[in-house]
């Protein structure tokens, strides 16, 4: 039987999900999730239930035809839409080199009205606009003393990367075990009016330092591997090569499940940076 999303589930396993499905006919998708995780002792680092990684792996045998769900019993909710306010309205401009700033520092997103505001200014001003993230995240404001200048958010890494794989150099079972060690790049702004020369490379060497820190207090474990896309030639990456990132090749523009073998999205190139010294072997392991 084949992995699901990094398990190995055995037979017994298998047929103690269909037994429990049938027992429980009026249970929800999500509670059932939860009731297998416990059954299997089947844990996040930090203690917490994989349940929403657990719920995928049900979708995924009931698309192989292992078991039968019952009925999603809601629709999956509307996408909020962040409409401009005052409140990430423009600010003077900002010219004067990084060395010339006071002094960076990050602050994690935390709260629902600080969470709504880092999603708007995402909205209005990334060129990706605003989508939300699953799973394991982290967001950050940047301020230079009490001023504004970025944002960025870090969640779960790419399912599949061949340039990247062959850089690890992982096996396909090392890669479905480990991949939560490998955190994802996925939003850096610099504000339009920010127009600071450093200030990227900056705040990538400030993130390299607080982030495994602050992913271990949230879920337990460290990172080992960062990961971004790059689109070109809207942007070169000027950034992550001054911050010592390292780029290994490009996507193929098909996306996870695209029907063809012609590109069908815009290419990237990818950026990996090793957070730890033997991260291969961590990762290989």
């Amino acid at each position: 039987m084949k992995p699901y999303c990094g398990r190995q589930f055995t037979l017994d396993e298998l047929q103690t999900l269909r037994h429990l499905i049938e027992a429980n006919p009026s249970a929800s998708r999500a509670q059932l999730s939860r009731q297998v995780c416990a059954l299997l002792d089947w844990f996040k680092p930090n203690g917490e239930l994989k349940d929403m990684t657990c719920r995928v792996a049900m979708l995924r045998m009931q698309a192989d035809g292992l078991l039968t769900l019952p009925a999603a019993q809601r629709c999956a909710p509307r996408q909020p839409e962040y409409l401009a306010t005052a409140a990430t309205d423009p600010q003077s401009l900002l010219v004067r080199p990084v060395h010339e700033l006071p002094p960076l520092h990050l602050r994690q997103v935390s709260g629902s009205a600080h969470s709504r505001l880092w999603n708007e200014y995402i909205a209005r001003y990334h060129y990706l606009g605003y989508t939300p993230m699953a799973g394991s995240q982290s967001r950050y404001f940047v301020f230079a003393g009490e001023h504004r200048v970025a944002l960025l958010s870090f969640g779960a890494s790419a399912w599949k990367l061949a340039a990247r794989e062959r850089f690890i150099g992982w096996q396909e079972d090392e890669r479905q075990r480990n991949l939560p060690l490998v955190v994802n790049n996925a939003r850096f702004l610099i504000l339009p009016w920010i127009q600071s020369k450093g200030l990227a490379s900056k705040i990538l060497a400030i993130i390299h330092r607080q982030l495994p820190n602050d992913w271990l207090a949230r879920y337990g474990y460290r990172p080992v591997l960062l990961e971004t896309f790059v689109e070109t030639p809207r942007h070169r990456g000027t950034c992550y090569q001054a911050a010592n990132w390292i780029k290994v090749g490009q996507t193929t523009g098909r996306g996870k499940k695209c029907p063809t073998s012609k590109p069908i999205l815009p290419i990237k190139d990818i950026w990996l940076y090793p957070l730890h010294r033997s991260f291969r072997s961590i990762l290989c392991r």
